[in-house]
């Protein structure tokens, strides 16, 4: 490269419309998560410059939401990482909210499953 070492994966930096367009999410979600302490770029000037962490934060942050953790439950997650001993802290800690997510999900299917037979009652009764 033309007089530059070309900068490492733990050393790239990315701005916000960059992680915006990857994610395929809005600059306003990721203000948000900044917000909420979930990532924090450094700012230089009026800009804010996010670093391979972040990115990766961001990435934890997007995957619990689609698997329906709360941001609090994400924050907690992912702070473990930081941890010496948070690997472990942070399986279990993982393995737990899976579990309590998937018998609430479950919990759900049944209560869809009872309204949907009601339903077919109903329509049935009115026919």
């Amino acid at each position: 490269m033309s007089g530059q070492t070309a900068k490492t994966i733990s050393e790239r930096e990315y701005s916000i419309s960059d992680l915006a367009k990857e994610f395929e999410i809005t600059s306003r979600s990721i203000r948000h998560y900044e917000d909420e302490k979930l990532i924090c770029p450094e700012r230089r000037g009026v800009h804010r410059i996010y670093s391979a962490r972040d990115r990766v934060r961001l990435q934890l942050i997007l995957r619990g939401k689609r698997l329906g953790f709360s941001l609090a439950e994400i924050r907690e997650i992912i702070d473990l990482y930081d941890l010496p001993e948070g690997k472990q802290k942070q399986a279990k800690l993982l393995v737990e909210l899976i579990q309590k997510r998937r018998d609430a999900l479950l919990q759900q299917r049944k209560d869809i499953e009872h309204m949907l037979k009601e339903l077919d009652m109903l329509e049935q009764k009115l026919d």
